[in-house]
């Protein structure tokens, strides 16, 4: 399946559903998308042992990871066919220590995009809403 010819929202939907596999760095950071829109995203994701800092809590880099997965593809799905984007700026909050072992919910959504920047916002939360990060983004849109 050649990636280019299909739109940022098509290529989400196809992870999604299976057609094309997810990046790599979601096996290194259990994350699955789990619902996709226009302009949102939303994975399930989990930390495990391969995540504890030398401290024994998770390391706060899984949710950073996690928040620029959803706020770069919730920009992503905003994009045409054949056009990129990277992260220009992460800005995270941690609020709460991530949990081992739960599952947790992900969410991304475009706050604003022109034709060279997308802007998203990212929460983190487990099933109850509790409200673990936080983050912004500024993505670079590459035509």
């Amino acid at each position: 399946m050649n990636m280019e010819k299909l739109s940022g929202l098509d290529l989400m939907k196809g992870v999604l559903e299976g057609r094309i596999p997810r990046a790599p760095i979601a096996e290194i950071v259990p994350m699955k998308p789990v619902e996709v829109a226009s302009g949102y995203i939303k994975f399930s994701a989990k930390a495990d042992k391969r995540h504890i800092n030398p401290l024994g809590g998770v390391h706060g880099g899984f949710a950073a990871t996690v928040l620029d997965s959803v706020t770069g593809c919730a920009v992503h799905t905003m994009l045409e066919a054949g056009v990129g984007y990277g992260t220009l700026d992460l800005n995270i909050m941690m609020l709460k220590a991530i949990p081992l072992e739960k599952e947790l919910v992900a969410e991304g959504r475009v706050i604003n995009i022109s034709k060279k920047i997308g802007v998203s916002e990212g929460t983190l939360k487990d099933d109850e809403g509790n409200l673990y990060a936080h983050a912004t983004a500024t993505c670079m849109i590459y035509r």
